[in-house]
């Protein structure tokens, strides 16, 4: 799953998305309202971390916009406000959950999973493709009943491609979404991790679901490609 980190205050943010990521998240962060914004209208978040006290652009302002534009990522808004006529309002613009600062990572990870658990009724808990499954909330795969262990971006990937099955995904698209924004390399990293996961997935069983569509992308799917 993919989240954004909207704070200006550069140690909170650089601390809460390390804690993130050891938890297997591709995490993107933006220090300013405008970045923030920008960034959540290009990119479809899991979860959005949102400071209030934002140069550019408030946090209020960000989440009225993206709610007013149909964005159903989940929103838990991280401040140092702590007045109940602050919560209400930004309960009521559409925030979801609310932390005050000072805070304990291991809380904000508790309700970041808490919030995951309640996606929107068009993202599920588990994804099947055949007999391959990925629990998102244990970041548990089995296929044919036998566990799976996987990398974190392993698991990314897997969950990427597996969230959208049968479609041909670029090797652009993959890095745009598994990959954080810093991340510099070639897209060849992608052909290395389809690798890995054939390796885990596919190896020993009769029908593959990992599959290359020549100077397009990747695919998982049931379906031979055509």
């Amino acid at each position: 799953m993919r989240l954004l980190i909207i704070e200006d205050e550069k140690k909170v943010a650089d601390f809460i998305a390390r804690g993130l990521r050891a938890e297997r998240f591709a995490v993107d962060v933006a220090r300013d309202g405008m970045a923030g914004w920008e960034m959540v209208s290009a990119v479809n978040y899991d979860l959005v971390v949102l400071d209030l006290m934002l140069p550019g652009i408030s946090g209020t302002e960000i989440l009225r916009r993206l709610r007013c534009r149909g964005g159903n990522a989940a929103i838990l808004v991280l401040t140092a406000r702590d007045a109940t006529n602050d919560k209400v309002e930004n309960f009521e613009a559409g925030a979801d959950d609310y932390l005050t600062k000072p805070f304990a990572f291991a809380e904000l990870l508790v309700r970041v999973k808490a919030l995951l658990r309640r996606p929107p009724p068009t993202r599920n808990h588990v994804l099947r493709v055949a007999d391959l499954e990925l629990d998102r909330l244990t970041q548990q795969v089995r296929r044919a009943g036998k566990r799976i262990e996987l990398t974190a971006k392993e698991y990314s990937l897997l969950e990427y491609l597996a969230a959208h099955p049968g479609r041909v995904l670029s090797r652009t698209m993959i890095i745009e979404h598994v990959w954080d924004e810093s991340f510099e390399g070639l897209t060849n990293i992608v052909d290395v991790y389809v690798r890995h996961l054939r390796v885990k997935v596919d190896e020993g069983h009769s029908k593959k679901l990992l599959r290359t569509v020549r100077g397009v992308g990747y695919c998982l799917s049931e379906e031979e490609a055509t």
